[in-house]
């Protein structure tokens, strides 16, 4: 007789970006969705029950009427939309948790407006987790542009660097960005540039839009020989402090040895504190972490100066700086606004005007 077929669980396409890291090695240590021990390790101290850090909870969350069909111990199916099979989970653990709990720890609030507190609150009530294993040509990235962390050290090696910086972005980046990563180059051999391209905000520029923003500034803007440009298909959880030293450690598996942490990372309206993203290192010891992160203040265009600066380099007063943000630029383009040079690159404005219909 054969055997019955293992249930199977419809992922959403935030539970798949973490099935795919978790394929690819880019959430390294981890080999599942974490256990009760692991997932209370880490909202308590940051930090794996074996003392490796690791800020944020990667879990699988299915709804009270799935978990009771569930037994511990069996294999579980994961797929896609389409029904497609992305994977296999090893059912080690069902458990319980308090959303609310995990909110005030992973997010510094409980606030349904924040979007990742709101993403937390609707999913559902029991976690499961365990190792996960993939079959031949199972999961595969549905964007090519996605390098794992073997491709991506391997180009590194092939390019002779021995040193690499990461950016993360979710944004067109404009002449901060573009300041900042610069500056960094100088003290490294290569930038990655590591756009990501999961799920994010309903109001972030899309994915599709913003890749070409970054060839177009790639391409005239910056050495070859010196960048590369890789898509990252993890799903935004707007974390504050905690994402940036997940997004460091993301970099870290993927070959990076420096990771930029600017303004207000991965935060988003005024849960966090402008620089609380840079601070919370401190929290971790530097070798464990296994990748330096690079602190940048705030940075803006100096109409005296005619150029960029940092409060470290502008002797200028405030009414003569101009601030730069994703969110500017956001809000610039829903107003039918073309963002001027001192906010970015013509040919990236050229781009992004394109794509929200001005002439």
């Amino acid at each position: 007789m054969a055997a019955a077929a293992a249930p199977a669980l419809q992922l959403s396409a935030r539970q798949l970006a973490d099935l795919e890291l978790l394929r690819v090695g880019g959430y390294a240590p981890l080999t599942g969705f974490m256990t009760e021990p692991e997932y209370r390790a880490v909202l308590r101290g940051m930090h794996l029950p074996d003392g490796q850090p690791w800020p944020l909870p990667i879990t699988l969350a299915v709804d009270d009427a799935q978990a009771a069909e569930l037994r511990e111990g069996e294999r579980l199916a994961l797929v896609d939309a389409a029904g497609a099979p992305r994977g296999n989970l090893h059912v080690l653990q069902k458990y319980r948790y308090a959303k609310r709990d995990e909110a005030r720890a992973v997010y510094r609030t409980d606030d349904e407006a924040h979007p990742g507190v709101a993403a937390l609150y609707a999913q559902g009530g029991t976690l499961l987790g365990g190792p996960v294993s993939f079959e031949s040509a199972s999961a595969q990235a549905d964007d090519p542009r996605h390098l794992t962390p073997a491709h991506l050290r391997a180009r590194f090696q092939t390019l002779g660097w021995r040193s690499v910086v990461g950016f993360q972005t979710r944004n067109p980046i404009h002449r901060a960005h573009e300041y900042i990563q610069k500056a960094a180059l100088e003290i490294v051999d290569g930038l990655l540039v590591h756009p990501l391209v999961g799920v994010t905000s309903d109001d972030d520029v899309p994915a599709e839009v913003r890749w070409r923003c970054y060839r177009a500034l790639l391409d005239g803007y910056f050495p070859r020989n010196r960048v590369v440009l890789a898509a990252l298909p993890a799903a935004m959880r707007y974390a504050g402090p905690r994402e940036a030293v997940f997004h460091a450690l993301v970099r870290r598996n993927y070959g990076c040895t420096h990771f930029i942490v600017g303004r207000d990372h991965a935060g988003v309206g005024n849960y966090y504190g402008t620089y609380d993203a840079q601070r919370i290192f401190a929290e971790f010891d530097p070798a464990a972490l296994g990748i330096t992160p690079l602190f940048f203040e705030h940075a803006f265009w100096c109409t005296a100066c005619a150029g960029m600066g940092t409060a470290k380099t502008c002797p200028h007063d405030a009414d003569q700086h101009v601030f730069l943000s994703g969110t500017r630029v956001r809000a610039m383009l829903r107003q039918g606004q073309r963002p001027p040079a001192e906010f970015t690159r013509p040919e990236v404005a050229d781009v992004l005007a394109a794509a929200y219909g001005q002439d």
